[in-house]
Formats: C-alpha cells, structure tokens, sequence
C-alpha cells in the first residue's frame, strides 16, 4: 500500500469526522438532536422502576432485557449514581446477593434492610432465593394489538 497526502489529511481528522458525521466547519451532518436524548442508562432506570415491591432481577438479567446494550458491569455502574425515583435496591448479583456491600459510598447492610422491608428474606449465606423473587417483565407486544370489530 502506498502512502499519499490524502491518507496524512485523514488520519489528522476526528474519528466522527473521518465517518463523515461532522460537515467542514464542524456541524453535525444531520443536524443537532433536538430535546432529551433517551440514553442506556434511562432505559436500566424505566426498567428497574418497573420492577414489584418484593422482587428483583439481576444485573446480568437487566443488560439482557435491554438486548445487551449494556454489560451487567455498566448496568451496575447506571444504579450507582440513579436518581431517587428508581428503586435500585432490587437489582442483585446473579448469586442473589447484594454487590453494594463493596462500594464505600453505601452503608454496609443498606440494600439488603430495604430488601427485607419489602419482604425479601436472606438464607445465612447472604443471599436470597432467586427462584422465588426474581422477576421477569412480561414480553413486550411488537405493534399494535389487533382491533375487535363490534357486530
């Protein structure tokens, strides 16, 4: 392969500008999106909030309904810092036990307390059963749901 001028010009351009996203002055090729953009972590946040009192999912289970746009690592990292409106508390590791011990920022014994006090019990290894809590949302419709004629 032999090396030109032009191959120097677009190695020295942006990676969105060398995929042709960005015009010449650096605009958008396709304009600027308009109002709030509905990211990954909004769409872990309208799931876990859809999650019942005295159930959980895992995070593995949560990256996995979100058709693996996340990992189960980033879905963890979406619950660390959500706002107070999704109850984080019942997403769990995949051996039913409660990842949030680990981090500093978090009381030792808090996600499982606001556990029990919806219901959930912990066997004595620090786990719940995950046969009898988990939840899994029930599938989603694809397209409308077919009309019923009056007669």
């Amino acid at each position: 392969m032999r090396y030109n001028a032009g191959m120097a010009r677009e190695r020295s351009l942006s990676p969105a500008r060398r995929r042709g996203r960005h015009t010449a002055l650096g605009e958008r090729l396709h304009g600027e999106v308009e109002g709030p953009r509905r990211g990954a972590w909004d769409a872990v946040y309208a799931l876990v909030r859809r999650i019942p009192r005295g159930r959980v999912m895992t995070y593995g289970q949560v990256a996995t309904e979100l058709e693996s746009r996340l990992s189960p690592r980033a879905v963890g990292w979406a619950l660390h810092g959500c706002p107070d409106n999704v109850p984080w508390q019942r997403v769990v590791n995949a051996s039913g036990g409660c990842s949030t011990d680990r981090l500093p920022d978090v009381p030792q014994g808090l996600q499982r307390a606001m556990l029990e006090a919806e219901g959930v019990t912990f066997r004595e290894t620090g786990t719940l059963d995950l046969t009898r809590y988990r939840w899994t949302p029930p599938p989603r419709r694809r397209g409308r749901p077919p009309r019923v004629s009056e007669s």
